[in-house]
């Protein structure tokens, strides 16, 4: 099937979805949209997407964007600024605060499955300027992520050819997830659904495997006894005090980043109405387990204090409990991780170009997709926006890219905070219209306290880096950066440049 948000499809109408027994297609639009379904004759065939994927694939893709570095390397950080029940209380948090965002997302993607996803919805029910910041914003993270996760992959496979450039194989690596995006979606779902896989089935190992350590049934290499769960205290509850962890936040919260794919890919799902939900419900239980579980095997095994982002708390829990080739195992999984999260973040990415494109932000050439319904146009300025990060990140790291990757901190959390708001006020405009939330095809529990508390929660891990020297610089660019956004389209639309 094909659609544009222009003509919506009777899967993709641009009414809330009802429950069976309810006419949607005589509703009043809350975001001011067509209300007839069905393709248009004289819609542009070649702007269409296509809805390919199933509830299983957004599954996969929402955990290729989330499980990667910050779950595999920068946990480690975490657990030596905040302590070991620290670190496991921040991801806690983290993992409430991704909740409730999702529950949000999960209202507004059955109701209004469209391709861009919470920026259409910004732009609908906030304001255009905000629309194009939260697109800008979101474009951003996930293109200086694909320069970071190239770099990062080709110096992993220097562990094993030390005489081959980095270059090289991030030139391999940039060819291979162009491919996985180009064919078509199916192709990139099913590709990021066994590169996720991978992932899935090592934490899972991991997780099992640190447990039995935990418990004394698998010995350590040192001969010291089990550990139990003492070690989460060993030093007192919070060693650096509680101050430390509530700053962690922040980059707690961005190893969560990824988990809002689900609402990207809503426009290109088949059975919106059934997918979504069971998607969001089984990525938020699968995600808690295995980052709460992952990062209590680590505090309880790892002294906090040795802990880093030297090597990673992965290899370090292997070695102590003596699996051979721990670091080629995780070094595999590693490189397997960086390729499933820059898979899904070209896709994100692509997405977003083709949603401004298609709304008439920007030029309507970026909309244009091909015979198998990809955006290529799109495609293909993301990946140049992905090699021009990487290319900062050689020849301007301390200025340049230091200041993107600041902003790109940041904006995920930002794009909680839009989604967040989205949902209330969607919300609030369905109940003045006369409807009620029972015709909802899926609708938020708690309201309007979920979201309120989503908007907050993200918003105070903003302003919580103000008290971490380290984390600080990203609020001084981004909060410029965001202003410049909404200062260029308001000219913008002065000048009869773009749509409203």
């Amino acid at each position: 099937m094909e659609l544009n948000h222009e003509d919506a499809t009777a899967s993709a109408s641009p009414e809330p979805t009802a429950r069976a027994g309810s006419s949607p297609a005589a509703s009043p639009s809350p975001a001011g949209r067509s209300s007839v379904p069905g393709d248009d004759p004289a819609a542009d065939r070649h702007d269409r997407l296509q809805r390919k994927m199933s509830s299983r694939h957004l599954t996969m893709i929402s955990f290729g964007g989330v499980i990667g570095t910050g779950l595999f390397l920068s946990s480690g950080y975490t657990i030596s600024q905040a302590g070991p029940l620290g670190t496991v209380l921040a991801y806690a948090i983290g993992a409430l605060l991704v909740y409730l965002v999702m529950l949000c997302l999960g209202e507004l993607s059955v109701a209004m499955p469209w391709t861009g996803a919470f920026h259409v919805y910004a732009k609908e029910l906030i304001g255009p300027g905000t629309g194009f910041v939260v697109a800008v914003l979101y474009w951003l993270t996930w293109t200086i992520a694909l320069g970071s996760e190239f770099t990062a992959a080709g110096a992993i496979m220097r562990h094993w050819f030390p005489t081959t450039p980095v270059w090289m194989w991030s030139a391999i690596f940039i060819v291979v997830v162009f491919a996985s995006n180009v064919f078509s979606v199916r192709v990139f779902a099913e590709a990021e659904s066994w590169l996720a896989g991978v992932k899935v089935f090592a934490i899972i190992a991991f997780i099992v495997l640190g447990t039995l350590a935990i418990v004394g049934l698998i010995p350590m290499v040192d001969g010291s006894p089990a550990p139990g769960l003492g070690g989460l205290t060993r030093d007192g509850i919070f060693p650096r005090g509680l101050g430390a962890v509530l700053t962690t936040m922040l980059t707690v919260n961005f190893a969560f980043s990824g988990t809002e794919l689900i609402g990207v890919a809503a426009g290109e799902t088949a059975d919106p109405g059934r997918n979504i939900p069971r998607a969001i419900r089984t990525t938020l239980v699968r995600l808690t387990v295995f980052f709460i579980g992952s990062i209590v095997v680590m505090a309880a095994l790892i002294p906090w204090q040795e802990a880093g982002v030297s090597a990673s708390p992965f290899v370090t829990v292997l070695d102590m409990i003596g699996v051979s080739h721990a670091g080629d195992i995780m070094n595999v999984v590693v490189v397997t991780a960086i390729l499933s999260a820059a898979n899904s973040g070209l896709f994100a990415s692509t997405r977003m170009l083709w949603s401004l494109a298609n709304e008439g932000t920007i030029p309507r050439i970026v909309a244009h997709t091909n015979m198998r319904g990809v955006p290529v146009v799109a495609l293909a300025l993301s990946m140049v926006g992905g090699l021009l990060a990487l290319l900062s990140s050689v020849v301007a790291a301390d200025t340049v890219y230091l200041v993107l990757v600041s902003i790109s901190g940041l904006a995920v959390v930002i794009v909680w905070m839009a989604i967040a708001a989205c949902q209330f006020l969607f919300r609030r405009r369905w109940l003045a219209a006369g409807h009620d939330a029972a015709e909802l095809g899926y609708r938020t529990p708690g309201y309007p306290l979920v979201p309120i508390a989503a908007f907050i929660g993200s918003a105070a891990s903003c302003i919580l880096i103000v008290f971490d020297p380290s984390q600080r610089s990203a609020l001084y660019w981004t909060v410029p950066f965001v202003a410049l956004c909404y200062a260029g389209h308001a000219l913008a639309l002065r000048r009869g440049w773009v749509k409203a």
